[in-house]
């Protein structure tokens, strides 16, 4: 017998009409579904855009083929993923390959090549890739039934038990996994039952199928009687088959379409560099209060939500019971999105939400939305490329817009625009800091200086910070660094002002800012405050200014480097070091730290969550500037992050490089009862304390204990 199959073995010719009938009716819902959605992502505010469409096509193709967001934190699901990924995708083109077969190669171009050698080897890639997509779907069906993670949960932080109400959810993700189950059971059981019926050597080229129809026929299953469970089963198959392609954009599976879409049109660093809000904007256009209000884009990656969970598991609110999470946000979203502009309208049935209506307090709340740190944990987990960030900031503007907001936020507000700093203190205060130095610090307004050091409210403020502050004009002072300030021409730059949705008063500090910098003459500006860092680096340069920005932990290193800085003595101490958000995920300086302390000797123990997943301290996006939002039993970021090091056992310092880090933080050891157990340390005391000057390390150092006291 020559090695092959027939597609349509045993059916009547109106048998096979009629399939091809379904195939039609099947096509055109899935088209019709797709065309919906298109429509629905179309009555967004603005077009889809999709501009460098290679780059964006390259991204998409190599995220989804190399599942590189998927597997990340989570191997083994990206695993599971991976395999159905590839088994579902292998099986489908074998299924093109047989249409192409019975409908274009054989009847139009005389061309049989579904024989022989290639037909073995079709056989055995498709029982290879059957198998992958089957135990693919078990590892799946482990982790969400067996396994359970917190991430897979549809525990709500932002609703009662009473009002939470995701049954829907979780019927559609395991009718989700079933189908599929289904389709690729059927798909071997088939295979079996036809084997079974005449047991042609050739399709030992089918391995699993081989081995099932021998069982079959071991039992008794065979000829006449395999014959006909081979017609039952085809149809049933097929039929089952049909109904989930027709399905796809109106289920869960739609992820398989929007996923991809979303990685494609996704912004690069729509999350880090806010899209201002256009001049003259009315104040309906300001923010987002309506779906319609949202871009295209965001629609779309509504839909393109797997309901995984991974931002949910990574958000600094979700975990400290602040009434937040990414997912349900999102989800909320979605469903508005499609009760308003969804199935329901174009059926002619009244829709469920009212396009028009505010989504602000149904379903999204304003505490929903002032939990959010915007610390981008939930954009850089995302595996499908969701904004959830700017998504956030832009329900904030609309709330900043009618005056909805703390009490507190809008009073730091108010002290802002007033004075320009947060602190609410005249300008004059600014440089008081460098009253305890015992050199002059130049006045870059009125002489040149290599370095422009913004320093930032907390930094010339906070007492704490102060220390800090003094102590890095000790070290740029000691290598030599020409540098000057702004003194009380220095305002807030506005990173966190931006962040809770007040783009006005942004708008008004950068003015006044770039206006001071652009008089001066210098080489590169200086920040440790790595939100005025962002701001100026990132923000800033949109509105057309062009200048060089470092951090102080990488200027520490160049100086290092360079031998300006010599590190006289070794630290012998076990340190662990916490990523701040603003310099990490918003603008990837992980090492510059870490090579700090490995110059001046500490041995560095990383803490669990470190790097891109490193845990908020919780001041983000203003949330320093409100009022507690959590649950009075859970702790807050800052002490589940000193619980976290404290636990990695024998470390002496913990060591930040953000003027908020050193707040937050110095109060969570109190708090957290591990006064003793650790202490904070800024990296500038660190290096300063490795230069061994020893009058001038004395002297610091009682600062910071009566500081401390």
């Amino acid at each position: 017998m020559t090695p092959t199959r027939s597609t349509f073995a045993g059916l009547e010719t109106w048998e096979i009409v009629f399939w091809y009938g379904l195939i039609a009716l099947s096509t055109a819902v899935f088209a019709w579904g797709v065309v919906r959605l298109v429509l629905k992502y179309r009555r967004g505010r603005g077009p889809l855009r999709f501009d460098r469409p290679w780059t964006r096509l390259r991204r998409a193709a190599t995220v989804v083929f190399t599942h590189s967001w998927i597997k990340r934190r989570d191997p083994l699901a990206g695993a599971g993923h991976f395999l159905i990924f590839y088994g579902f995708v292998v099986l489908f083109l074998g299924t093109v390959i047989l249409a192409f077969q019975d409908d274009v190669a054989k009847p139009i171009l005389g061309w049989h090549f579904f024989r022989n050698g290639f037909y073995e080897a079709y056989s055995l890639f498709l029982d290879v890739f059957g198998v992958a997509l089957v135990v693919g779907l078990a590892i799946m069906a482990y982790k969400r039934g067996i396994q359970k993670p917190f991430r897979l949960s549809y525990r709500r932080p932002d609703r009662t038990e009473s009002e939470t109400e995701r049954r829907a959810y979780v019927i559609g993700d395991w009718t989700f996994l079933g189908i599929l189950f289904f389709l690729a059971l059927t798909g071997f059981l088939l295979e079996a039952f036809r084997i079974a019926e005449s047991n042609p050597s050739f399709e030992v080229w089918s391995p699993l199928g081989w081995a099932a129809g021998h069982a079959l026929r071991g039992i008794g299953v065979s000829g006449e009687a395999a014959s006909t469970a081979h017609f039952v089963q085809w149809w049933v198959h097929g039929v089952v088959a049909l109904g989930f392609v027709a399905s796809i954009p109106f289920t869960k599976a739609v992820h398989m379409l929007t996923s991809p879409a979303s990685v494609a049109t996704r912004e690069e660093r729509a999350a880090q560099e806010l899209v201002p809000i256009p001049a003259g904007a009315k104040p309906d256009e300001v923010g987002f209060g309506t779906i319609l209000d949202f871009p295209a884009r965001y629609l779309l990656q509504f839909d393109a939500c797997t309901k995984c969970g991974k931002c949910h598991a990574a958000c600094p609110a979700t975990n400290s019971g602040y009434p937040l999470s990414p997912r349900d946000l999102i989800l909320d979203l979605r469903e508005v999105a499609e009760g308003a502009l969804g199935l329901r309208r174009e059926l002619g049935i009244p829709p469920l939400h009212d396009p028009a209506a505010s989504v602000l307090g149904d379903p999204i709340r304003p505490e929903t939305l002032w939990s959010c740190m915007q610390c981008m944990a939930c954009v850089e987990i995302c595996p499908v490329g969701i904004e959830h960030v700017p998504i956030i900031n832009g329900m904030r503007r609309r709330l900043v817009e009618q005056g909805e907001m703390d009490s507190s936020l809008q009073q730091t507000l108010e002290s802002i625009y007033e004075t320009g700093n947060s602190f609410g203190e005249t300008g004059r205060k600014r440089a008081r800091w460098t009253r305890a130095l015992d050199f002059e610090v130049k006045d870059i307004r009125k002489e040149p200086a290599e370095i422009l050091w913004f320093v930032g409210d907390y930094a010339s403020f906070d007492p704490r910070n102060q220390l800090v502050t003094q102590t890095l004009a000790r070290v740029l002072q000691h290598a030599g660094v020409d540098f000057g300030i702004l003194y009380d021409a220095e305002h807030n730059a506005g990173c966190d002002v931006r962040r809770v949705g007040e783009e006005g008063l942004f708008n008004h500090l950068r003015e006044q800012n770039v206006a001071t910098i652009s008089r001066c003459t210098f080489d590169r500006i200086l920040t440790w405050d790595p939100h005025s860092f962002h701001t100026l680096r990132n923000e800033y340069p949109t509105f057309g200014v062009d200048w060089e920005v470092v951090h102080h932990s990488q200027l520490l290193l160049e100086l290092i480097e360079a031998g300006r800085l010599a590190p006289s003595k070794t630290l012998d101490y076990r340190v662990t070091y916490h990523d701040p958000c603003t310099l990490g995920r918003y603008n990837g300086v992980y090492d510059e730290p870490r090579r700090v302390l490995a110059a001046i000797g500490t041995e560095l123990v990383e803490m669990p969550r470190s790097r891109d997943n490193s845990f908020c301290c919780g001041a983000g996006g203003g949330r320093i500037w409100m009022s507690e939002l959590k649950r009075e039993d859970a702790p807050r970021p800052s002490e589940q992050r000193i619980d976290e090091a404290v636990a990695l056992g024998n470390v002496d310092h913990f060591v930040v490089c953000c003027p908020k880090d050193v707040t937050m933080y110095e109060d969570a050891i109190k708090t957290s009862g591990h006064q003793g157990d650790i202490e904070l340390r800024e990296l500038t005391e660190l290096v300063w304390e490795s230069l061994d000057l020893p009058a001038l390390v004395a002297a610091a150092t009682h600062e910071r204990e009566e500081e401390q006291a």
